[in-house]
């Protein structure tokens, strides 16, 4: 959004779209074209971003598949679009931007065609990760579009118009995508992308100009497919089902794999990742603070919708409207929040926001079943919009200003991928926490509830399921009811742990900012 979760702009956007690039010329007639075309493209991964997350609670319940299970459909994209977003960003420069935004823009509708029509998980799951890859081609291409072919006046302009694009779509995205869950389910949300697709690929087509290659050499495809490999192998090993010694070999394979991506890149000369640059104390302070700050956004945002629609009786279309006024105070607030790091302390203002965000995520903990949106949940939700705005545009000046301006380009590209890992990481963790309390909770009340033992014994080994676990069948309605208070109290502790766990990672990331952005000169992104 996500910011990683709910198709929020990711933290270094206006970086990529201000990085220093070789212009490619473009007729001024063309130019309208070239940026609806940037701004369709980066819509699509802002809606995939928004509104597939509402439609988890149903998929779960129409494919009859665990919390363990359906986290794959968010992983499985976002750890191919952040193993090769890197080296997609690349691709543009050698090979033709065009070439490459077209290219990424076909695979993601097909992608998402798979995913409508996908009749299991494995297939979806599948689908998703050819999302993912068309998404790590298409997103930077997007914004290099409008770097590279409006000049250095007419780009503030463009920026401009493509951010307000971005964020009536974050707007939007959630609502819509709720409302087609509702009525036409899961797969609604993916039929959507396929014309969108259609259209923008057109477009780009028609109108784009053709470019040429502005560099050569080799790229850095083994590095790809080794940062691919480790972060797959660890993220499954987090949630592998099976023993404590199949998980510790998954461990010691994802770190092998990550040995053997450093080594790549500390001995190819053209490195996805210049490691080079992680020995600036501010660059991987930002970093870290990025990791933890969007960890905990995608953490607390991946579970809220389940709380809202299998606990609190929400529509798909009423949880999507609630994160509207979080997304609205993040768009057009972002826009104002730039300011702050030239008016105040760089260090203090990454150490406030984050910590705003934090007390967002812990007043999460605090509504119970039936609680009202307007006095349980929506202070909660604003109070994060506010920490995640003051954050969001700062933190892309503090990475921008760490690193020397050739290196922009690549350093934006480091935050994105940093901010989408980090939620894969965080919900692969939060879905294992999740499970081990949820099940240890139920036991404990349907004992104390008096439920058979043999009824317990059942519902604790389906309790991967999480809030969609359901009574058995052919039981008094009398201990229906008591197994489904139980199922939402339980849900509701588990959901408490994992905001307050939410909370503190968004208050350590600004910790980290107060102790490692020191002596920082700032640069704006202008300049």
């Amino acid at each position: 959004m996500t910011v990683l979760a709910y198709g929020s702009q990711q933290p270094c956007d206006r970086a990529q779209l201000r990085a220093p690039r070789r212009r490619r010329p473009c007729p001024q007639h063309d130019k309208p074209w070239v940026l609806a075309t940037a701004i369709l493209g980066s819509s699509l991964a802002f809606i995939e971003g928004s509104v597939v997350n509402l439609a988890l609670p149903a998929l779960q319940s129409d494919l009859q598949i665990n919390s363990a299970e359906v986290q794959w459909v968010i992983n499985g994209y976002l750890l191919v679009l952040g193993a090769f977003m890197l080296i997609g960003g690349s691709l543009g420069d050698r090979f033709g931007l065009r070439r490459i935004f077209i290219l990424g823009n076909g695979v993601f509708g097909l992608g998402a065609l798979a995913c409508a029509i996908a009749p299991t998980l494995s297939l979806l799951i599948v689908a998703r990760c050819v999302q993912g890859l068309g998404g790590a081609l298409l997103v930077p291409a997007s914004l290099a579009l409008i770097a590279s072919y409006f000049s250095e006046e007419e780009r503030g302009r463009a920026i401009g118009t493509w951010a307000g694009a971005s964020a009536l779509t974050t707007a939007i995205g959630p609502v819509l995508g709720g409302w087609l869950v509702d009525r036409w389910g899961w797969a609604a949300v993916f039929w959507l992308v396929v014309p969108l697709a259609a259209l923008t690929l057109s477009i780009a087509a028609w109108r784009v100009p053709i470019d040429r290659s502005a560099t050569s050499g080799s790229l850095d495809y083994p590095g790809a497919l080794l940062l691919a490999a480790a972060l797959a192998t660890l993220t499954y090993a987090l949630v592998d089902p099976g023993s404590l010694s199949q998980r510790g070999v998954l461990l010691v394979v994802a770190i092998l794999f990550g040995a053997a991506f450093i080594w790549r890149e500390r001995h190819f000369h053209s490195p996805i990742l210049p490691l080079e640059l992680f020995a600036l104390r501010s660059f991987s302070g930002a970093n870290v603070m990025t990791f933890l700050l969007y960890a905990a956004l995608s953490g607390a945002l991946y579970f809220l919708p389940f709380n809202l629609i299998q606990v609190q009786g929400y529509s798909a279309t009423q949880a999507g409207a609630a994160f509207l006024p979080m997304t609205l105070m993040l768009g057009l607030g972002s826009m104002f929040a730039g300011d702050l790091i030239r008016k105040f302390d760089p260090r203090a203002v990454l150490t406030i926001g984050p910590v705003i965000a934090g007390a967002g995520f812990l007043a999460l903990a605090l509504p119970g079943t039936n609680a009202s949106f307007v006095t349980g949940f929506l202070p909660a939700i604003l109070t994060i919009g506010l920490g995640m705005t003051v954050s969001v545009a700062p933190l892309t000046t503090v990475v921008m200003s760490s690193v020397s301006e050739h290196q922009t380009g690549v350093a934006s590209g480091i935050n994105n991928t940093v901010a989408r890992l980090a939620g894969v990481i965080a919900v692969a963790i939060l879905t294992g926490v999740a499970i081990a309390r949820f099940s240890a909770g139920l036991e404990e009340e349907l004992q104390q509830a008096g439920v058979p033992a043999e009824v317990v014994e059942r519902l604790r080994n389906d309790a991967a399921h999480l809030a969609e676990l359901n009574p058995p069948a052919n039981i008094p309605a009398s201990l229906s009811g008591t197994i489904d208070a139980a199922i939402a109290s339980s849900y509701i502790a588990t959901f408490r742990v994992i905001t307050i766990v939410c909370g503190l990672f968004a208050v350590l990331s600004g910790v980290v900012a107060w102790f490692t952005l020191t002596q920082l000169r700032i640069r704006t992104a202008d300049h």
